[in-house]
């Protein structure tokens, strides 16, 4: 590790959490229904979209409507964009000529991008088209992205109010994050790609002549605005198979900053919007610092793994100086790759710029673990606040055990009730995760879609269920994907997931909106302070731990010892 790698990964942080704040105060005033700088002109197209749709702005919605009308939604935006992959052969925008999808891919990358995931079991270069990914991709990348932010700010509208027999809106939610929050900032982040590099074309492919006479395609497209909200919205689905580490659409070490800092704003952003919202600035600043800590200690975790450099390759002579480069670029080098990396597990967004599968066994068992903890550090655009708030109420609640206060978070009293849910949301994707995994390692469908054996293999499949059951899209690479068995099963687990663990979330905060908002008494656990942020912190990592870590031992930290040995899968 060096000065250098620590000043590159400091500026990231800095200017995330430098922006967090403003960005966080103005996404509260935009929730709270109140004028923004954007409103005189958006706020008559907004109003031209609920006279259109025939929605009434000033309805709210029980959190029974609210989860109906978002699956809904999802449910019909799921169907348009399987048919749409099914027919792209036949549909504008396909200069390539690429065929159709086969049922079991369409059914997996529609699953994947409606629920926010963005899982690739496909080559985008060679199997979809520049239509479906402008009006399908790009299109859910908004849609995934704005559904999330919806249901976050539908959860602290319960902690804001007292006696609330609504949750807002969702589809004025929907409409306000899309219209002044994800299209502003991402046209103005596709225009800064576009001058860095980024191409943006309907041009078909390039093909150029080498140097020793052969030929080669080029692929580029409209790459620039896609490649913006697949960032900004924790998406991650890239225009290109290397996804952030193609040149085309990460041309530089100033757009592999801008594109990390993009992944990382609104989720960070979201908790001192809490704050605001919940009127009182401290609360949501412990959960930012709580989701800070713990990326922070992530991205170190990795950068001191990578910058070890691989043992057998230290014993054949190869100098160490430059750390663990396979996978990586030389542009970013380690420490770039291991922030960016770190941050896209750490949120949704599944980007990579290296390659997971190249890192040590315990720098791909950070990503690993970060994704297993529930993506909360700081997670996705959305759900990563409403995941926090999970494990808030579990901490007060186990605090109150403890020590013997009244179980109370945000002015609301949790009782049996919300502890039930809660736990139900932090248990039930384990069922997919280590379920799914260990049937796909038993079967021979499964097997055969690994590329290594042993610790290695394991780790692999594991990744591959961990990432798509917390919807974040990442893979190691060296999983062949696109099989009927983990088509369907890694696209059910998207869609479980995702919904399974909503429902429940939405059913929390509609029994604490209907609560009264109490004072603080005597009685009541302290939750802004660093106490309460410290135990948050070993709850999550508890909670995950206890889940995840047997596995993780027989994956990662035995393909570690394994590597340390001398011995490879």
């Amino acid at each position: 590790m060096t000065l250098i790698g620590w000043a590159q990964i400091a500026l990231v942080l800095a200017l995330v959490f430098a922006s967090a704040f403003p960005l966080g105060h103005y996404m509260a005033v935009l929730f709270s229904g109140g004028r923004t700088w954007l409103t005189p002109v958006l706020g008559p197209v907004e109003r031209g979209f609920y006279r259109l749709a025939g929605i009434d702005p000033r309805r709210g919605m029980s959190w029974r409507e609210y989860v109906f009308a978002l699956i809904l939604l999802n449910a019909v935006h799921f169907l348009v964009l399987y048919a749409m992959l099914r027919l792209q052969d036949v549909l504008p925008f396909n200069p390539q000529h690429v065929a159709a999808m086969s049922p079991r891919l369409a059914f997996n990358t529609a699953a994947s991008f409606v629920t926010n995931t963005n899982w690739q079991a496909y080559v985008p270069e060679s199997q979809i088209s520049y239509g479906a990914q402008m009006f399908g991709l790009t299109v859910h990348n908004f849609l995934s992205a704005a559904t999330g932010i919806a249901a976050a700010v539908a959860v602290v509208r319960a902690f804001a109010g007292s006696a609330l027999a609504t949750l807002g809106n969702f589809y004025v939610d929907l409409t306000r994050v899309t219209l002044y929050l994800l299209l502003p900032v991402s046209i103005v982040a596709g225009a800064v790609l576009l001058a860095a590099g980024v191409p943006e074309t309907l041009s078909a492919y390039a093909s150029a002549t080498t140097l020793d006479g052969g030929s080669q395609t080029i692929a580029f497209g409209p790459v620039a605005f896609q490649e913006a909200i697949k960032e900004f919205g924790t998406n991650g689905g890239g225009f290109f198979n290397a996804n952030s580490a193609h040149p085309f659409e990460n041309p530089s070490a100033l757009t592999n900053v801008l594109e990390n800092w993009l992944l990382l704003a609104i989720p960070f952003a979201l908790a001192i919007m809490l704050g605001h919202m919940v009127g009182e600035k401290r609360q949501g600043r412990s959960l930012f610092y709580a989701m800070a800590i713990l990326l922070t200690l992530a991205i170190a975790g990795t950068y001191a793994a990578e910058a070890a450099g691989n043992p057998l390759l230290t014993h054949a002579g190869v100098n160490a100086g430059m750390g663990n480069m396979e996978g990586k670029d030389v542009r970013f080098g380690v420490a770039l790759s291991s922030a960016f990396n770190t941050s896209a597990t750490g949120t949704s967004t599944g980007a990579v710029d290296s390659f997971t599968d190249s890192y040590t066994p315990l720098g791909g068992l950070v990503p690993l673990f970060l994704m297993q903890l529930g993506e909360v550090t700081p997670g996705g655009v959305g759900s990563g606040l409403y995941t926090i708030v999970v494990f808030a109420l579990l901490s007060v609640f186990v605090a109150g055990l403890m020590v013997g206060r009244t179980p109370e978070y945000l002015g609301k009293k949790v009782q049996a009730r919300e502890i039930k849910l809660a736990m139900l949301a932090v248990l039930i994707l384990t069922v997919f995760i280590l379920g799914g995994a260990g049937l796909s390692l038993v079967l021979p469908n499964g097997v055969s879609s690994l590329s290594a054996a042993g610790p290695h293999g394991l780790s692999e499949m594991l990744y591959a269920w961990s990432s798509a059951t917390e919807n974040n899209g990442s893979a190691m690479a060296g999983l062949t994907a696109d099989t009927r068995l983990l088509d369907y099963g890694l696209g059910f687990a998207m869609i479980f997931g995702r919904f399974a663990f909503m429902v429940p979330v939405l059913a929390i905060a509609g029994s604490l909106a209907a609560k009264p908002k109490l004072p603080p008494s005597a009685g009541t656990f302290p939750t802004t302070g660093p106490l309460f942020v410290g135990l948050l912190i070993g709850v999550i990592i508890i909670l995950g731990g206890l889940q995840f870590m047997p596995a993780d031992a027989l994956g990662p930290m035995a393909d570690h010892f394994a590597l340390r040995a001398g011995h490879t899968f």
